[in-house]
């Protein structure tokens, strides 16, 4: 099953992938035709019912393949200036140009189906949500009270497709065609549904791309703290790691970001940027006898960064294995802890290279398709999400895996490692793991695609100052 969600990352992906919008809208077309095929005989009366969006542009496109062989009106709620997407007007305007019996409903009182055999309902589709509203309303009532064969077009109009739920109104679908895979909301309608492969290819699962992106709508209600606080945990034997993490994540939209390190450096990364919170513990480097403290700051954070510029002092991953042991909240695991992941409560990202990978348990193979069974293989034994950077990032929860193939070989300087941890830590305060993970690496190698522009080389600093650039792309 998909959720609407992740079925509107999938649609974008398929088209960065080189599967357009308009050639999934062909193929889905034709697959609600062959259905109404199936249920109607050749010369039968067919209403297409029709919205302004897409689902409406799919049964336009159904309108085409059934046009030989039915008696064909097709009924759009609503002014065709109103049309919302440029690929429903495109089809809609075939059917004028076909002089096809297309026509507007622009008042619920004047709808009259006039006693079809079938009618076909792309009214509301998938994204629609809440009680349907005139002229959608008296027309779901409409066809509900007619005795044809109804065939509902991704989802009955009026019926949530993640819950199965009707807030109001809704069409009693008597067969409904979905697209791509089942979505959830129809596991509790009892009526056939027929689940089309319309063309999407495999890897828009798989690969990270644009449609991603899409999981990063920001309310523009939201106060101060609802788009995510994050809380860094680095520094001693360096500065710049810890910076370079709490500024990405900041770049990446975290509202407030503070950096738990020794107060020997505190100071210095402070400096860095005037946003950042600095939360010192006494001495030069991290030791079991901050656990305690750095827990209860944890606490309040939604998502916490272990590991940039901490070193590899004993002492100090004793007391970064102490704090993961004990803390149970999402933690994004970079650089010398990697070593000392081991059983926890935490939900954890783990950010590892290739050498860290194999400090962590792991052999990963040199072949990126070889690397996804390596990485998924790892994070089903540790319970945790693992990206495995490289030419092309793995990352894997255990169940799902994907790949991201964003980045440049100007991205091989030292700091890349640390803003990639940081803008995860941001959407790990936000997202699912796998989804952060996803979207880290996507953003991380897009930025420096875009920094880098022909250069050899490019700096972290780079990378942070065109994140939110990629990320409101």
């Amino acid at each position: 099953m998909i959720s609407i969600e992740e079925m509107a990352v999938v649609d974008e992906n398929a088209a960065a992938l080189g599967v357009p919008q308009k050639q999934l809208m062909e193929s889905s077309g034709s697959a609600v035709a062959r259905t109404v095929k199936e249920l109607a005989e050749p010369g039968a009366r067919i209403a297409i019912v029709a919205g302004r969006g897409n689902n409406g542009g799919d049964s336009f496109v159904t309108a085409r393949f059934l046009d030989s062989e039915y008696e064909l009106t097709i009924f759009l709620l609503g002014r065709e200036e109103t049309i919302s997407t440029a690929i429903t007007r495109e089809n809609w305007d075939a059917l004028e140009q076909g002089e096809y019996d297309a026509r507007e409903v622009r008042d619920s009182q004047d709808f009259d189906l006039d006693s079809p055999d079938v009618i076909v309902d792309a009214m509301l589709g998938t994204g629609v949500r809440g009680a349907p509203r005139e002229p959608e309303r008296s027309a779901i009532e409409t066809i509900n009270a007619s005795e044809a064969t109804t065939v509902a077009v991704d989802v009955p109009s009026g019926i949530d497709a993640d819950t199965g739920e009707a807030a109001n109104v809704a069409i009693e679908a008597d067969h409904v065609v979905t697209f791509h895979d089942m979505k959830p909301g129809l596991a509790s309608i009892d009526v056939p549904v027929t689940v089309a492969d319309i063309g999407i290819p495999s890897m828009a699962d798989t690969i990270v791309e644009q449609g991603d992106l899409l999981r990063l709508s920001r309310d523009p209600d939201s106060h101060k703290g609802d788009n995510g606080t994050v809380l860094v945990i680095g520094g001693g034997p360096y500065t710049g790691a810890p910076a370079l993490s709490a500024q990405a994540a900041l770049s990446a939209g975290a509202d407030l970001v503070r950096v738990a390190c020794p107060e020997s450096v505190a100071a210095t990364v402070q400096s860095y940027h005037e946003g950042l919170i600095t939360m010192p513990v006494d001495g030069d480097r991290l030791a079991s006898d901050h656990v305690d403290q750095l827990l209860d700051i944890a606490a309040e954070q939604d998502a916490v960064v272990l590991g940039p510029g901490l070193g590899a002092h004993e002492d100090t991953l004793v007391a970064a294995s102490a704090f993961l042991s004990e803390f149970d909240g999402t933690c994004v695991v970079d650089a010398d802890p990697l070593g000392v992941v081991s059983e926890t409560d935490a939900t954890l990202v783990c950010t590892p290279h290739a050498g860290e990978f194999r400090r962590m348990g792991g052999d990963p193979s040199d072949d990126w398709r070889e690397r996804m069974d390596d990485v998924e293989t790892l994070a089903d034994e540790l319970d945790a999400t693992i990206l495995l950077k490289g030419k092309y990032d793995v990352l894997s929860d255990g169940d799902r895996t994907r790949v991201n193939r964003t980045g440049t070989p100007a991205m091989t300087v030292g700091g890349t490692g640390d803003v990639l941890a940081g803008a995860t830590g941001a959407f790990a305060a936000i997202l699912e793991p796998i989804d952060a993970a996803a979207l880290g690496a996507y953003v991380n190698g897009k930025a420096g695609e875009l920094a880098a522009d022909g250069r050899a080389s490019i700096s972290p600093r780079d990378l942070i100052d065109h994140l939110p650039e990629v990320i409101q792309s």
